[in-house]
């Protein structure tokens, strides 16, 4: 599968993000704890919003604990919202257009799971897309089609129910052709605003995904922590699993739910496929 992180807040080095945490995201494509595989080399991708509407985008087929590129990159870069994500193939090609994360407009988009049997029902999936999106499709991965999906059902107008008309939809489509289990999934979407995040599986089994306490809190808790120091109250981290071993910072994203990102206000709502 893979690993990915979400931030959003004060604006921050990309290398204090994704190079210096214990167990930050460059480590976890090497040695993640908690993901599916050990190693997640099938290359990786950051998006990060700037001065202008449409978020930058670095993609990558080389393994990120290998890329110079990105190094030099993150040590020069900095945002106030960043996606990054490292990939393990699920079975598509190791190719740049199938790293994440994946843009539409302003919006970006990346997903850790998989759907199960997607070579059989590719097909029907890729027709539910609406026909002035579906060029925009440029790899071949369940990802990509997933995201399209979720903009057909309307994604732009609201995320909760447009994700959750797309998973219904894969999971009727799976079921359909004798395919148990359809999605797995946790995903993150943001328009540059508002971040949104979600944990689901059809099996009820999901992916690890977790989100940091709100930085006043451990501020108080950890005075003398330098980088803590450094973050305004709004800042805040989605996960794929926790960057350091600091007590108390991260909390685990309940089964079949979503998470919506804010400002400094995380609200958590629970999470249901539905047909639109």
């Amino acid at each position: 599968m893979c690993r990915w992180l979400a931030y959003s807040g004060s604006p921050v080095s990309l290398e204090e993000l994704l190079y210096k945490p214990a167990n930050s995201l460059v480590m976890q494509s090497k040695h993640s704890r908690l993901g599916v595989e050990t190693t997640n080399g099938d290359g990786f991708g950051v998006g990060w919003y700037g001065t202008r509407q449409t978020p930058g985008l670095f993609r990558s087929t080389e393994p990120a604990w290998h890329d110079v590129n990105l190094r030099e990159l993150c040590a020069q870069a900095s945002s106030e919202r960043v996606f990054a994500h490292i990939r393990a193939s699920t079975g598509s090609a190791v190719q740049q257009t199938n790293c994440h994360p994946f843009r539409h407009e302003d919006w970006l988009w990346m997903h850790n799971g998989a759907i199960r049997g997607f070579p059989t029902i590719k097909r029907d999936l890729a027709l539910a897309v609406e026909p002035e999106l579906y060029p925009e499709i440029l790899g071949s991965t369940d990802s990509e089609l997933f995201f399209y999906l979720a903009l057909s059902f309307g994604l732009t107008e609201d995320v909760r129910a447009a994700v959750a008309a797309a998973v219904e939809f894969v999971e009727r489509t799976g079921r359909r052709h004798g395919i148990e289990d359809p999605m797995q999934m946790t995903i993150a979407t943001t328009d540059g605003e508002t971040t949104w995040a979600f944990r689901y599986s059809s099996e009820g089994n999901s992916r690890s995904l977790f989100h940091s306490t709100d930085i006043e809190t451990l501020q108080a808790q950890y005075p003398d922590n330098d980088v803590l120091k450094g973050l305004s109250r709004e800042s805040r981290i989605v996960v794929s699993e926790p960057l350091g071993d600091l007590y108390g910072a991260w909390q685990e994203i309940p089964e079949s739910t979503c998470i919506l990102v804010r400002g400094a206000e995380a609200e958590i709502l629970p999470f249901t496929p539905t047909a639109a």
